[in-house]
């Protein structure tokens, strides 16, 4: 296995100023540093390097402009009160980013170099990590089809990268905001069978459509259904979607169109470890109405890396207005949140053995 201190570093000639840590937003500021790795047909994964962030050079013919191979993830690593630099659930990451590969003919990458690459990474970068309450370091490894050729098929070169971003808290105050969610019937994101639960770039694309819809209708986000009915709740635009319905908690199980989040895999272990029961299986709009017209509709909430949780204050789906808990977050919502988080910034024991210290 390919080791750390075979990762080549360049070192930059200047350091940048860091920013103002009260004006982080999302993704606005990068790091001193990123890494890079180059795949050919005859090499391999090689020339790992950690360079100076900087533009790269690519050929107009590069496959990435043509026919958009290519795959991301997103972590983080927060900082304790102690001092500490934690990393959390780096591995499942790594794991997913592979499984995004394999469905987009991309060459996997050895997770223990992948792992690599990132703690080195880290460790150049850990200054960079915020301190500010609620504030964390954003990671995000890509893969990018590099090969100048024009003809559909997988590409022969390609490029893995991971750049860090400095970010603020998701809620810039102590209360969890609820969100307002449009429930989308005219497009679709996914299908069985397609690109779904992948974390590939044209998922995205393909849903700002909606999501515009959405924001004109005075909506934060978008609820998709399934593909062919238009009827069995998936996901939202950037989370899984949770609901709590008389006691017990219902989330729309995998089928190949839904991603397959990190934090919802890490709430599922939460609920599950806390005796509660919790359903993983195919759920209709209708049903969900239902239960909120027979009052048995409790919380519904969000799940994923950008804000953890996310609380949802009322759903849109055709005429039907529902207002979840009053536009009110949840007892149930809010300790969720706060279990993770309070983990994540190392202020409760890991039980669950999610973090790894930098």
């Amino acid at each position: 296995m390919k080791q750390v201190s075979e990762i080549e570093f360049i070192k930059a000639p200047q350091l940048k100023q860091k920013p103002n840590p009260k004006e982080l937003g999302f993704g606005k500021y990068f790091t001193d540093y990123m890494f890079t790795m180059d795949y050919d047909l005859i090499n391999g994964w090689h020339a790992a390097k950690i360079t100076p962030f900087a533009p790269l050079e690519l050929s107009p013919s590069a496959f990435i402009f043509h026919y958009g191979q290519a795959v991301f993830e997103g972590l983080k690593a927060y900082k304790t009160n102690d001092g500490r630099t934690l990393l959390f659930r780096a591995n499942k990451h790594v794991a997913r980013l592979n499984h995004s590969c394999e469905r987009i003919c991309i060459p996997t990458i050895d997770p223990t170099i992948a792992m690599d690459a990132l703690l080195a990474l880290l460790e150049v970068e850990k200054d960079w990590v915020p301190t500010l309450n609620g504030t964390s370091l954003y990671i995000r490894p890509f893969v990018i089809a590099t090969e100048p050729y024009l003809g559909v098929r997988p590409a022969h070169e390609y490029k893995f990268i991971i750049i860090l971003s400095p970010v603020g808290a998701y809620y810039s105050g102590k209360q969890l905001m609820p969100v307002k969610i449009y429930v989308e019937d005219e497009y679709v994101r996914a299908i069985p069978g397609g690109v779904g639960h992948t974390k590939t770039p044209g998922n995205y694309a393909a849903s700002m459509s909606a999501q515009q819809k959405a924001n004109s209708l005075g909506y934060d986000q978008v609820l998709w259904l399934d593909g062919k009915e238009k009827k069995y709740i998936e996901e939202v635009g950037s989370m899984n979607i949770f609901f709590k319905i008389n006691g017990e908690v219902y989330t729309p199980k995998l089928n190949g169109s839904i991603l397959a989040g990190v934090t919802r895999d890490t709430v599922l272990e939460l609920i599950k470890s806390w005796g509660i029961p919790v359903h993983e299986e195919t759920l209709s709009i209708e049903d969900i109405y239902k239960a909120y017209q027979d009052g048995h509709l409790e919380e519904v909430f969000g799940t994923g890396t950008a804000a953890v949780i996310s609380p949802v204050g009322e759903l849109k789906w055709e005429d039907h207005v529902m207002t979840i808990n009053n536009f009110e977050t949840g007892e149930f919502t809010a300790k969720l949140y706060e279990t993770i988080t309070n983990i994540q910034f190392g202020k409760m024991e890991d039980s669950f053995a999610w973090t790894i210290e930098i």
